[in-house]
C-alpha cells in the first residue's frame, strides 16, 4: 500500500467542497443541497471480503446496460462510476458494509489513483492499468459511454501511463506479492519447484515471475493446450489436470482461475502433508473450502494479499505523483465546469448575435443606398464589435470553477 499523502480535495478541485464523509462535491450556492454529478461506489478487498464483494459486483453488472454505467472489476476491487444525470429513475445497488462511496473530485481522484497503480497492493504494478484500459475499451465495444464518464476514464488512463513511466525497475504484479508469501516459507526459490495453476494473464505473470526466481515452474489448466503454451514460455513444463496423482513435489502453488479449482483427492493430500504454501489469486476463492481447511495457516487468499507491504516512495517521485493526481483531478473538475457552462455560452452568443442582425436590419432599412462592399464592411465589423465585447465574459465562463458566474449569466443577459 502506498503511504504518500493524498492530494486534499481543494488541490484537486480548488473550489471542491469537501462533505462529512470524507467526499468531494464541486461548489453549489449555499442555501441547497450541492448534487453530485458523478458517484464512484467502492468495494476493497481492504474492507469487504471476496464473497461479498462478487454478490456486489453482481448488482451492479445487472446495471451495466445503462450508458450512465461503467463497472471495474478486479481480483480486489468492484468499482461502479455512475454519471448520475443520465442514470434514470432507477436505484443504485446498496454498497456492502465497508464499502465507499465517493462523489465528484474525490471520485475522480480515486480512479485516476487506481490506474496510476498507486492504490494496489503491489506498488506500481501496470497490470490494474491494463485492467482499467480494457475496462474501458470493451465498454465501448458494447455501447457508447456517458461524456462525463468518458472524460473520466480518459483522464485516468493518460494520468495512468505517464506514472507507469516512471517507475523503474522490472514491472511486479500479484504474481510477485504470491511467489514473496511462498518465499517466506520456503526460502530462496532458486531450483525450488513451483506450480502455477492457471494459464490466463496472472498465470503467466506468476510464471514468469517465477522465473525471474530461478524457479523451476509446472503449469496446469483446464485448457491443456494453454497450459502446455505457457510452460514453453518459461521453460517450464506442463501437466494434465484430470488425472489424479500427476501432481509433482513442490514448495508452492499459485492458483489464478476464474472458477474452481478441482485438485483430485490424491493430489489435494500431497499437498497437505508436503507442507507446501498454497496462495489463490481468484476471487472467488478458486481453492476448494475443504483444501483451505486442511491447509490451514498455509492457505494465503487474495485478500490476505489486499494490504502489500507498506512502501515509502523517495521523495521526489513522491511530489511527482502527487502533482500527477492533483493535476489530473483539476483537469476533469474543470473540464465539467466548463461543460457546465456550455450551454450558457451557447445562449448568450446567440442572443448577441440575433440582437447584431436586428440592429442591422434596421440600419440597412435607414440605408437603402448601400453597396455591397459597404454592407459586407458594416457585416464584418459588427461581428467583431460583438466578438469582442463577448471574449471577456466567455473566457470568464469557461474558467468559471465554481459556477457562479454561469448562474449570473442566465440572469444578467436574460438568457
Amino acid at each position: 500500500m502506498i503511504t504518500m499523502s493524498s492530494p486534499t480535495a481543494a488541490a484537486v478541485c480548488p473550489s471542491a467542497d469537501v462533505m462529512s464523509d470524507g467526499s468531494v462535491a464541486l461548489s453549489q450556492p449555499a442555501d441547497k443541497a450541492p448534487p453530485a454529478t458523478v458517484v464512484a461506489l467502492i468495494a476493497h478487498a481492504r474492507g469487504v471480503p471476496s464473497v461479498a464483494r462478487e454478490a456486489f459486483a453482481a448488482k451492479c453488472h445487472a446495471l451495466q446496460a445503462n450508458d450512465a454505467v461503467i463497472i471495474v472489476h478486479t481480483c480486489h476491487r468492484v468499482e461502479m462510476y455512475v454519471a448520475l444525470d443520465a442514470f434514470g429513475n432507477g436505484e443504485l445497488p446498496e454498497l456492502p458494509q465497508g464499502g465507499e462511496r465517493l462523489v465528484d473530485a474525490a471520485a475522480a481522484r480515486h480512479l485516476i489513483s487506481v490506474a496510476c497503480g498507486l492504490q494496489s497492493a503491489v506498488l506500481g504494478e501496470d497490470q490494474i492499468l491494463h485492467q482499467v484500459r480494457e475496462t474501458f475499451a470493451l465498454r465501448h465495444a458494447e455501447r457508447a459511454l456517458n461524456p462525463v464518464l468518458d472524460r473520466l476514464f480518459q483522464v485516468a488512463l493518460t494520468a495512468g501511463r505517464r506514472s507507469h513511466e516512471w517507475f523503474g525497475g522490472a514491472k511486479r504484479s500479484l504474481g510477485d506479492a504470491a511467489l514473496k508469501e511462498i518465499e517466506e516459507q520456503a526460502g530462496s526459490l532458486k531450483d525450488q519447484a513451483i506450480l502455477v495453476v492457471g494459464a490466463g494473464s496472472m498465470g503467466r505473470l506468476t510464471a514468469q515471475a517465477a522465473v525471474r526466481c530461478e524457479a523451476r515452474v509446472t503449469v496446469t489448466s483446464r485448457t491443456a493446450e494453454r497450459a502446455v503454451c505457457l510452460a514453453e514460455s518459461v521453460g517450464g513444463q506442463a501437466i494434465s489436470g484430470d488425472a489424479d496423482g500427476t501432481l509433482p513435489s513442490v514448495v508452492g502453488v499459485v492458483v489464478a482461475l476464474s472458477g474452481p479449482w478441482k485438485v483430485q483427492p490424491i493430489d489435494a493430500q500431497r499437498l497437505v502433508e508436503s507442507g507446501a504454501t498454497v496462495v489463490d489469486l481468484s476471487s472467488p476463492p478458486a481453492v476448494p473450502e475443504s483444501l483451505q481447511a486442511r491447509l490451514g495457516d498455509r492457505f494465503i487468499s487474495i485478500d490476505d494479499l489486499a494490504w502489500g507491504p507498506q512502501t515509502e516512495l523517495a521523495g521526489e517521485l513522491r511530489d511527482r505523483l502527487e502533482q500527477l493526481v492533483s493535476g489530473s483531478g483539476r483537469e476533469y473538475c474543470q473540464w465539467l465546469l466548463a461543460r457546465d457552462s456550455t450551454p450558457a455560452i451557447q445562449a448568450m452568443s446567440e442572443a448577441a448575435d440575433g440582437r447584431r442582425l436586428s440592429e442591422l436590419e434596421w440600419l440597412y432599412r435607414r440605408l437603402p443606398n448601400l453597396s455591397e462592399q459597404e454592407r459586407a464592411l458594416i457585416d464584418q465589423m459588427s461581428h467583431r464589435l460583438v466578438g469582442g465585447i463577448l471574449h471577456a465574459p466567455k473566457s470568464a465562463l469557461r474558467h468559471d470553477e465554481s459556477g457562479n458566474l454561469s448562474r449570473a449569466a442566465w440572469e444578467l443577459f436574460g438568457l
